[in-house]
């Protein structure tokens, strides 16, 4: 089941997104940059940021951020999804796409776009899967570790606005 994510969430939410940090192909964030629901959801849509339960456990979150401020950009938003180690490769990342894809769809959202690192396979898998494409790639644009890391831009774009 999908639900909007609550503070009383947070914990589950914080476990999984450690969990993909410690992947090191996830994101460039740390966990010491996590620690309170209101900092992790201030930057995202709040009625657009859910989290998969299964038999009360929480095995994916997914959230939208708008990617700009002017009023052009309203229907452009930016994807994130993760999803717990013991439910990869189980559908709950399917369900969750899925899920922001009908939001958006619902919101006059024209364009949903998402980072990844390119060797992030599971990631450029799911989102190809929806109907993503490649646009761009932004070389070294971070450090990791001491090494330099590109970002790899995919988006999609609405089937019913246009």
């Amino acid at each position: 089941m999908i639900t909007l994510a609550t503070p009383q969430d947070w914990e589950a939410i914080k476990a999984i997104y450690v969990e993909g940090m410690n992947t090191h192909n996830a994101t460039f964030e740390t966990p010491d940059n996590l620690s309170t629901y209101e900092q992790w959801i201030k930057n995202k849509i709040a009625e657009a940021a859910f989290v998969y339960r299964q038999d009360q456990e929480i095995l994916g979150w997914a959230a939208l951020y708008q990617v700009s401020g002017r009023c052009v950009y309203a229907g452009v938003v930016e994807l994130s999804i993760y999803i717990s180690e013991k439910a990869r490769g189980k559908g709950v990342g399917s369900a969750l796409m899925q899920h922001l894809i009908d939001y958006t769809e619902s919101h006059n959202i024209w364009s949903i776009q998402a980072g990844m690192f390119p060797e992030n396979k599971g990631s450029r898998a799911l989102h190809t899967k929806f109907g993503f494409r490649e646009v761009g790639i932004k070389e070294k644009i971070g450090k990791m570790n001491d090494q330099w890391r590109d970002v790899l831009y995919m988006e999609r774009r609405s089937t019913t606005i246009f």
